[in-house]
């Protein structure tokens, strides 16, 4: 390869590698893909038996008949809130404007001291970002990978999305009756599944949600989401806190709400961006010389 052409080259990497690294710092979720850290998820501990267990399984299926119901009543929530993300000896605290609407539609945007560092905008199976700060403008597939990379949440958008809304993903198949019914302190932990076939529970304080867990067939825990501080927002309870944990990455993640609103009328283009004029143009998902370029 001719001299000029291999320093160009190594220019616009180390300048895909910067846009990567700007993101990730400014939605705290982002690491490089050199280094990776995995952790080993903990066993949950097991809940206390309930003496009575006929009641117990009438009592949780009241809860999440109540939950079905809430379920339905919820479409979607849009909120200025306080971030706070933590993975090894990372910790970063940001406001972010979030809403989220169902089934798999999300923006994020990350607050700096004077205005809008960076916008990120999922809708069905696209994902864009854009940095008003450098008019640079990424692209990529709305997936648990790049959700994952850039929010720290690794599940797919419709997941994604239920976790910030405070519902149980649609694997739990809420419409089946659990296996088991027991104690977790204060909350009613209902479980759905076997060793063979992984374990999800949901736990309830209060009538409300109050934790979903989802444990592999080796009894390790994928991810655990507490929810807490609910208020009545026109007659559906919404949790204010959202705190999601996932083991495997050695990651934390809480979203604190200040003004929810919920239900409220969202265009669709809030979820669609657009490129200014001379943005550059990134596409997420390679890095080499076609992964960019400069619109007129």
């Amino acid at each position: 390869m001719p001299p000029a052409r291999a320093t160009e080259r190594t220019r616009r990497r180390k300048t895909v590698s910067l846009a990567a690294a700007a993101s990730m710092l400014l939605l705290a979720t982002l690491e490089t893909s050199a280094c990776v850290v995995v952790h080993t998820p903990p066993i949950p501990e097991k809940a206390t038996p309930i003496a009575q267990p006929d009641e117990a399984k009438f009592q949780a299926q009241k809860m999440i008949a109540a939950l079905i119901e809430r379920d339905r009543r919820l479409a979607c929530v849009q909120s200025p809130a306080v971030m706070e993300y933590t993975a090894g000896d990372q910790h970063v605290k940001a406001k972010e404007d979030i809403v989220a609407q169902r089934p798999g539609n999300l923006r994020v945007e990350a607050m700096a001291p004077f205005g809008v560092a960076l916008v990120l905008a999922a809708q069905g199976t696209e994902l864009a970002i854009f940095e008003p700060g450098q008019n640079r403008f990424m692209r990529g597939q709305a997936n648990a990978d790049t959700l994952y990379k850039y929010v720290r949440i690794p599940m797919a958008p419709t997941d994604a999305v239920g976790l910030l809304m405070g519902l149980a993903p649609p694997a739990f198949a809420l419409g089946n009756s659990a296996d088991s019914v027991a104690n977790d302190g204060a909350m009613l932990v209902a479980t759905f599944g076997n060793a063979a076939s992984g374990t999800r529970a949901l736990g309830f304080t209060g009538g409300n949600l109050a934790m979903v867990r989802d444990t592999g067939t080796d009894g390790r825990i994928n991810y655990e989401v507490r929810y807490s501080d609910y208020h009545d927002i026109g007659g559906v309870m919404f949790p204010y806190v959202v705190e999601a944990s996932f083991p495997a990455a050695g990651s934390h993640v809480t979203f604190r709400y200040l003004r929810p609103i919920i239900n409220g009328v969202i265009p669709d283009s809030t979820f669609v961006l657009t490129p200014a004029s001379g943005a550059t143009l990134m596409n997420l998902s390679f890095y080499d010389d076609d992964a960019f370029s400069n619109e007129s």
